[in-house]
Order: C-alpha cells, then structure tokens, then sequence
C-alpha cells in the first residue's frame, strides 16, 4: 500500500564524484547581545533591578546592586544605589549607599549620602552621611565607628525633629 520514496536516497555516484564522508558546516556564529564593554578581571558590573521589578525576599551580594523598582526585603552589598522609582521596604547595610528614591526601614552603611529626591522613613547608622536640600528624612541618625556591626547600639539615637516635607500619608 505504502511504498518508500526514493527522492531523499543517495543514487549512484556521477564522475568524478568521490565518497569520502561530507563534514558538517560550522554553524554561523551569532551576534553577540553584549552592547556593554566587559568588565575588568576581578571586578563585576553591579545588578540593576528594573523599574518594573518587584523583589518579595532579601537579597545578598558583596557587588553593586542598583535598584530601580520594588524590593520588600533586607539589602546588604557593597554600594547600593536607589534609583528615583525605586522603593524598598525593609533593612539596607552597604558600604556605600546613595539613595535617590525611597527606602522604608532602617539605613546602615558607613558612607550614606540622601539625594534630593530620597525619601527615608527609618533610623540612619552611618560612619559619614551626606543629606542634600530638598531630602525627605524622618527617623533618627546616629553616627557609628562600625555600623556594618549587627550588634545594637546602647546609646539610643536622636530623634529627626525635621517637620516632614511631603504630604504623603506612610
């Protein structure tokens, strides 16, 4: 009923035509998708979470992290940048933070810098801190040797008595 077809089946061999076995093409190679430069040995570009990221859970990385949508969760890197549209709710420790949008928790690092844009509702440990005019900040800073140190200060920190800026209900 069925018969085989003979049209894909190799016929004899026309003059000239050795058999020796046909190797494969090498495949085209593709274009890279990298548009950046590559990093240097040894270091690492940082991570950008994006706009429309929203992050349930902590996260962890001696690196860079840039954060640009929603973390609910604690943060610890080296520098920690929080873009305008970013939101965190929960701890940061970094080395270095800059902050340019805004963080709902407690602030650790020994170099914190608040941009005119940032928005903190928390307490700020730092070694160094930098606030720009036009910051919203309310919670207390206290300055620290060490406040990458989990340990709980026994100085109570002062109180911000900064009026709030911003209209915003918390």
């Amino acid at each position: 009923m069925f018969s085989k077809s003979r049209i894909n089946e190799p016929g004899p061999a026309k003059p000239g035509e050795t058999d020796k076995p046909k190797t494969p093409e090498a495949p085209a190679a593709k274009p890279s998708m990298d548009f950046s430069a590559p990093a240097p040995k040894g270091k690492v570009a940082a991570s950008v979470l994006s706009a429309d990221l929203t992050v349930v859970g902590n996260l962890r990385t001696t690196g860079d992290i840039q954060v640009e949508g929603t973390v609910e969760g604690d943060i610890r890197a080296h520098l920690l940048t929080v873009g305008e549209t970013a939101t965190i709710r929960g701890e940061i420790v970094a080395d270095d933070i800059v902050v340019n949008g805004r963080v709902i928790g407690r602030v650790r690092g020994l170099k914190v810098r608040l941009t005119s844009t940032a928005k903190v509702e928390g307490d700020i440990i730092h070694k160094t801190i930098a606030i720009e005019s036009g910051a919203h900040f309310e919670g207390s800073v206290q300055r620290q040797d060490d406040p990458l140190a989990t340990g709980r200060t026994a100085v109570p920190p002062q109180r911000s008595t900064a009026p709030a800026v911003t209209g915003e209900e918390p």
